[in-house]
């Protein structure tokens, strides 16, 4: 039953009588026409029934067929310069699998709440078909990437037991009466791979329990978390710089259809590829938000609304590093150069997009780590694999996150990153 044929390749068969499989997208009639949109996941194309080039039964179907039946029609491929895929189907049969009744979602205006309580549904639409086509190309991009670069896949765990981002945002649940926790990050392991590896990366959902109810937050969401060893914070800027081009590029390059069906103005990711990211110290960075206008004081957290005003005068994502250590995690490097800094950045992208990377060089002292993990109030006992790293061969090691669902958001335009995943997970939402 599966099809040999897909609407995104019809242009191969021009002149050849093919045979769809898919859905009834939308349509519309005129006289002796009907004008049906078939979709199949690859794309939509204009399917044209003339009432001369089928049986009375088979035009009779075409009217009555509804939204989001399934269908397979078979005709032949021609040429529309007026379509935006340069191609319509002359239909000669058409055959409904399914015909569906009252198709929730129609063509009008929906508020995002009724969307997101049929997201099973929505997914169908075709912006949302484009945003999911966008996302598997920017996971394929990482994943080339980092394969190309010499990187090891090394997934680490979900289910773990201790924190890596602070006691306060997580998921708890019972491990055979044991206390275990999902994964905020999979950094800690990860550090352990590269240690192993040299260059590793883990890839997989993680769990935030904030109480956010932001248009950048979901609660599970997939992070890509690189590491490597003896790199130090320039190498991971470099390294983070490199990484978010490279993944433009492929999207601007493979994806450009689905850029265009989300109307999204491009000139700035163009941007991001050819113009190198500012590096901007974060004492500097407070004494900007101090000229316009925001009051945030040093030591105070670059929030959403701090990295909206940083990054609205470039055109590419900024890097804003080195930040007080008061308000870091306990594994990130204090800079030798002054102490009350560490050694992080995090990666702000332009128009509104927020942090979409952050990183540090990890602390790889054993002194200095076991006197943050007191100092931050973590129990030490649940850290001895993680100290035993700086026991045997510790190097100075660096790397960095980059949630996928940010990334999504900012390369597709995206006002709410709950439309970046096919089903998020909020504070009020978990269903469907």
């Amino acid at each position: 039953m599966s099809s040999k044929y897909r609407v995104k390749d019809v242009g191969q068969y021009l002149g050849q009588e093919i045979t769809l499989k898919g859905w009834l997208y939308n349509k519309r009639s005129s006289g002796k026409l009907h004008f049906l949109q078939l979709r199949d996941g690859s794309g939509i194309i204009q399917c044209v029934m003339f009432k001369g080039d089928v049986s009375p039964e088979q035009f009779e179907l075409g009217d009555k067929v509804t939204q989001e039946s399934s269908i397979i029609v078979t005709g032949t491929v021609r040429e529309d310069k007026r379509s935006p895929l340069g191609y319509e189907l002359g239909v000669k049969n058409l055959e409904v699998l399914q015909m569906a009744k009252d198709y929730p979602i129609s063509p009008k205006e929906h508020g995002p709440e009724f969307l997101m309580n049929y997201r099973h549904l929505w997914l169908r639409s075709a912006k949302q078909t484009a945003i999911l086509r966008i996302r598997d190309e920017i996971i394929f991009a990482i994943r080339e990437y980092l394969h190309k670069n010499g990187f090891v896949l090394a997934d680490s765990p979900i289910l773990t037991p201790a924190a890596c981002e602070g006691t306060s945002t997580l998921f708890e649940t019972d491990y055979f009466g044991e206390k275990a926790f999902l994964s905020q990050s999979g950094q800690l392991y990860a550090e352990a791979s590269a240690m192993a590896l040299g260059r590793t990366y883990c890839f997989g959902p993680t769990f935030r329990a904030e109480k956010s109810k932001t248009r950048r937050h979901l609660t599970e969401f997939w992070m890509v978390e690189p590491e490597v060893a003896y790199n130090d914070l320039d190498d991971n800027m470099d390294l983070a710089e490199d990484f978010i081009k490279y993944i433009i590029r492929q999207v601007l390059t493979n994806r450009a259809a689905d850029l265009k069906t989300l109307e999204r103005d491009t000139s700035k990711l163009q941007a991001t590829v050819e113009k190198k990211f500012p590096r901007i110290d974060y004492t500097d960075a407070i004494e900007i938000l101090h000229k316009k206008g925001n009051n945030t004081p040093w030591g105070g957290d670059i929030g959403g609304d701090e990295e909206t005003l940083l990054g609205e005068d470039y055109d590419t994502p900024i890097m804003i590093h080195r930040y007080p250590a008061a308000i870091k995690a306990f594994y990130m490097k204090r800079d030798p150069k002054n102490p009350k800094v560490v050694l992080a950045v995090d990666v702000i992208g332009p128009e509104g997009a927020g942090e979409i990377i952050g990183g540090s060089e990890r602390e790889a002292d054993y002194d200095a780590l076991l006197a943050r993990l007191k100092e931050q109030g973590l129990d030490p006992k649940g850290y001895e694999w993680y100290l035993d790293l700086r026991r045997y061969g510790s190097v100075p090691h660096s790397g960095f996150g980059m949630g996928i669902e940010r990334m999504v958001r900012w390369i597709c335009g995206l006002q709410h990153v709950r439309e970046t995943i096919p089903f998020p997970r909020m504070m009020d939402k978990i269903h469907p």
